[in-house]
């Protein structure tokens, strides 16, 4: 019980300190944010044609008669592209440099932008399989991120 406390502690000082942009929600996206919060990787599938869709959309890209369900999925996937950023991209960033920023492919299609994390961003290369963690910067947002697998 006490090591819980020192652990909530600990997340919860990391979390205050966080100072870069956060995301803002909106009613169609907050699922994917919510879930993300719970460390599941959520997205869209189309009812109609099973596919999967990422970014978070109100109106299907399949059709208006189609309707988008949200479904968690396993979080792995490929690194499709990706950059090494040796300069921060902007000033909030210039204590992260080096760092990954990469086009995952994920397992059900969709491409998703987040950065590759817990490694040499020097060992990055496409094709690469990783796989979803997750960045608790404040109470209420988490962020996605991959790793190598």
């Amino acid at each position: 019980m006490e090591g819980d406390r020192a652990t909530e502690t600990m997340a919860a000082h990391r979390a205050e300190a966080y100072t870069k942009p956060l995301p803002e929600p909106t009613v169609v996206s907050q699922p994917f944010w919510d879930a993300a919060r719970e460390h599941r990787l959520c997205l869209q599938r189309s009812r109609k044609t099973g596919r999967y869709v990422y970014y978070p959309r109100a109106v299907s890209p399949f059709g208006v008669d189609d309707e988008l369900e949200w479904v968690e999925v396993a979080g792995r996937g490929q690194v499709y592209s990706y950059t090494v950023a040796r300069r921060p991209t902007a000033p909030q960033w210039a204590s992260d440099v080096p760092y990954v920023i990469a086009i995952v492919e994920l397992e059900e299609g969709p491409h998703m932008m987040a950065n590759i994390v817990e490694c040499d961003p020097d060992s990055v290369r496409i094709g690469m399989a990783v796989e979803a963690v997750y960045q608790d910067v404040t109470p209420e947002v988490t962020l996605v991120q991959f790793r190598p697998v």
